[in-house]
């Protein structure tokens, strides 16, 4: 009566014979030269860091797991190694205004020295300047001025004491100032010997008090531009000393950088800026180095309030390093990014100088590359836009987030911003690559090539061999102990269970990797020094412990009769159907009771989980497409008059996909045809509305699933699973599954149309 024939064991699980391999262990494998099915990843990859124009950065995409870090990060550092070195970077003081400090770009490793030199000179300065003003050739100078000055203006004041001797009167020195009184003999007289003076005597003297009053403010007058011209000269002699101190010091330091345009300007900067300044360095802050207690080391000189003026801000030192940077930013914070200016509490108020500026992952890898995580990066805020910001000015600007916002106007340090040479490279999932394309027109501008990495290759005998030697290359960067060749074959079989199809393997570095990490572990266990095959099945068994207790929970409800499920005996209208579940990273099927009832109607069927809101978009589909299918089949002429509904029974939570369209459709069949169904058979599989059977996802978690639950009860030889003939390809299946088909207690029917499915399910063959 079924013209299907059930597969056989070797259609449900594609073994890899050990003996095809020619190695004995890993040991004696090397690593794989190239990566192992990323030829288009790795071309897209050589094209971005290889092309020059703007905007040609890379967005490397693919399931996680990949190695597309490790990839990426392989390729880069392969061509960094040949790239020149970039130069170094730092801030210097701009003493024109301070509150934009300038930037040097200089040759690898001579901002080091820079910064070294600019520390020696201004502690050189701090002992050559001082000692020059403390000199007897600066003090008698000095002096000289003063006195000059000192005599200048006692000279008038003698004048004006001659002029008031003539007519017989004083000058006098009071604490208010100069005065003048009447004298007679040369003394001077009271106020009571004046008034007896004779009326006209007393009007002479006070004409000419009053006259030499004027004499006098005439000359106090000119007293200041004599102090003031004083003063210029003392500062023309300061600065005169002053450079005459510092001047041999960086005329020395300015030969050492002969060829940089950029320090001797600098230099120059720093020369006009100590010769205006001198007094910074005769204040007691800035004065000798501190002394040593007696019997004490001299006391290391500490920068002193005020020196850091003349100081560098070393950014970037590329001294030593050979090739481009390579900067992979694991927390790509807004000032992570692009840098950030601190701030210090000083007395209740926040100050900063350029000496506080900090560089980000743009500077590091500034004329190199810059590697970052796509989720962490939009996760951050401003951090995309600074970055986009960044590539499309070609230049660093730092600036607190605050006034990247607007929200503040107080005026703070605006660097000088430095020109940006960087290739970027972001690393994430497919979702997050279309979306940014999507929802961003700047970001295709800026992120021309993708590397789309593959998550599985073809299952041949080269790569297989390939895949022998990426497992290789894993142990021994892990420090594992060797594989053997079983080991190896079972590692491959399992890699064909990863990708889902017995004709691929997953290429998901890291869950393989975790496998050896573990078999490794077993192998400890039991003292061996080489991973076997029972060791990789421990481990992969071990991963199933950990994860299946929901599993084991939901199908012991099942075995307990709390859900209904039959898998014996023959019901009209009911067939088992089967879902996967997936939690977490562990999927399981789970087998399901549809039911469909029939009466007289208009020729619809009403899908009860879309009604109530529990059916997806897909499920919803596949529902509409077997209506389809049952008018066209039966109702050319004449209108489909029934009425059916369809519900998956014990189903508290959504239902999508079209995976269960075909199983829907035989219970249809069956309520319509009275014609009862096997319930020792479950069925997966979509539907045309030719009424052919189409393939599905999930088809080995599927079948083990229904094969748990019939093992549980007791396996008969009746118990078996219909699945698309187009996912026979797709078969890994569990060794004790492959060992019941083997023994012919259990049947997988491999189906094309829906006509195959009725012939297998009710047994009868399918009418017209």
């Amino acid at each position: 009566m079924v013209k299907v024939k059930p597969l056989g064991a070797e259609q449900i699980y594609r073994r890899c014979d050990p003996a095809g391999f020619t190695f004995e262990t890993t040991a004696e494998l090397d690593a794989p030269d190239e990566v192992l099915g990323q030829k288009r990843a790795l071309e897209a990859i050589r094209f971005s860091i290889g092309m020059t124009r703007d905007g040609y950065n890379l967005f490397a995409l693919g399931p996680p797991g990949l190695g597309k870090h490790a990839v990426v990060r392989r390729v880069i550092e392969e061509r960094a190694a040949n790239d020149p070195v970039p130069p170094d970077l730092c801030y210097v003081n701009n003493f024109a205004d301070s509150q934009k400090p300038h930037v040097l770009r200089l040759p690898a490793g001579v901002a080091c020295k820079l910064k070294a030199d600019m520390e020696r000179l201004a502690e050189d300065l701090r002992a050559a300047i001082p000692a020059a003003f403390e000199s007897d050739e600066y003090r008698s100078r000095k002096g000289a001025i003063e006195e000059e000055v000192k005599h200048d203006h006692e000279q008038v004041i003698e004048g004006i004491q001659r002029d008031a001797e003539k007519n017989d009167i004083a000058l006098i020195r009071t604490p208010a100032g100069l005065g003048f009184a009447p004298m007679r003999e040369g003394e001077v007289i009271d106020p009571k010997a004046f008034q007896a003076l004779a009326e006209a005597e007393r009007t002479r003297i006070q004409q000419s008090i009053e006259s030499l009053q004027e004499e006098l403010q005439t000359a106090l007058h000119a007293l200041p531009a004599l102090v003031k011209e004083s003063r210029r000269r003392v500062g023309d002699l300061n600065r005169e000393v002053t450079s005459f101190a510092a001047g041999h010091l960086i005329d020395d330091l300015q030969k050492e950088y002969q060829g940089l345009d950029e320090v001797i300007a600098y230099l120059d900067a720093v020369r006009k800026d100590v010769i205006e300044n001198a007094d910074l360095f005769l204040s007691q802050d800035g004065g000798m180095p501190a002394m040593a207690m007696p019997g004490q080391p001299p006391a290391p000189s500490a920068p002193a309030a005020g020196f850091e003026r003349y100081s560098v801000n070393l950014m970037v030192d590329c001294g030593g390093r050979s090739g481009a940077p390579v900067i992979y930013e694991d927390h790509p914070t807004y000032q992570r990014l692009v840098g950030e200016i601190e701030h210090l509490s000083q007395m209740g108020a926040l100050t900063t100088n350029f000496t506080l500026i900090k560089p980000g992952a743009l500077h590091r890898a500034n004329g190199g590359y810059l590697i970052l995580d796509a989720r962490k990066l939009l996760q951050q805020p401003l951090s995309y836009e600074a970055l986009k910001q960044s590539l499309q000015g070609r230049r660093i600007r730092i600036e607190a987030p605050g006034q990247a916002l607007s929200l503040i106007s107080t005026r703070g340090l605006e660097p000088e911003p430095i020109p940006l040479d960087i290739k970027v490279v972001i690393i994430g999932e497919p979702m997050l690559y279309y979306l940014l394309t999507q929802q961003d027109p700047e970001f295709g501008e800026l992120f021309k090539v993708a590397a789309d990495f593959e998550d599985r290759v073809e299952n041949t005998e080269d790569n297989a061999m390939l895949y022998a030697r990426l497992i290789a290359g894993l142990a021994r960067d892990a420090e594992l102990k060797p594989l053997d060749r079983g080991a190896v074959a079972r590692v491959l079989e399992h890699g064909a269970r990863l990708a889902g199809d017995a004709e691929r393997l997953s290429v998901r570095v890291e869950s393989v990797a975790d496998l050896l990490r573990e078999a490794d572990y077993w192998c400890g266990e039991a003292g061996k020094t080489v991973i076997g095959a029972d060791d990789i099945q421990r481990a992969i068994d071990a991963q199933v412990r950990r994860a299946n207790r929901i599993q084991e929970r939901m199908e012991e409800e099942v075995t307990r009769g709390t859900i209904l499920i039959d898998t014996d005996g023959e019901k009209v209208g009911q067939v088992n159907g089967l879902s996967v579940l997936q939690m977490g990273a562990f999927a399981f099927g789970k087998p399901t009771r549809i039911t469909a009832r029939v009466r007289l109607g208009k020729g619809e069927v009403i899908d009860i989980e879309r009604e109530v809101e529990l059916g997806g978009p897909l499920h919803s589909k596949g529902v509409m497409i077997l209506s389809g299918y049952l008018g066209s089949r039966f109702a050319e002429d004449r209108p489909l008059s029934l009425s059916a509904s369809l519900v998956f029974e014990q189903s508290y939570g959504g239902v999508d996909g079209d995976s269960a369209s075909s199983t829907e459709l035989y219970a249809i069949l069956s309520a319509l045809a009275d014609a009862p169904i096997r319930q020792s058979m479950a069925v997966t599989g979509s539907v045309n509305q030719r009424g052919e059977v189409q393939a599905i996802g999930g088809v080995n978690e599927k079948v083990e699933g229904y094969f748990g639950l019939c093992k549980a009860r007791g396996l008969t030889g009746d118990h078996g699973v219909m699945i698309p003939a187009s996912n026979v390809k797709h078969l890994m299946l569990r060794s004790d599954v492959v060992d019941a088909v083997k023994q012919g207690k259990f049947q997988i029917y491999p189906i094309e149309t829906i006509d195959q499915g009725i012939e297998c399910l009710p047994g009868v063959p399918a009418g017209e």
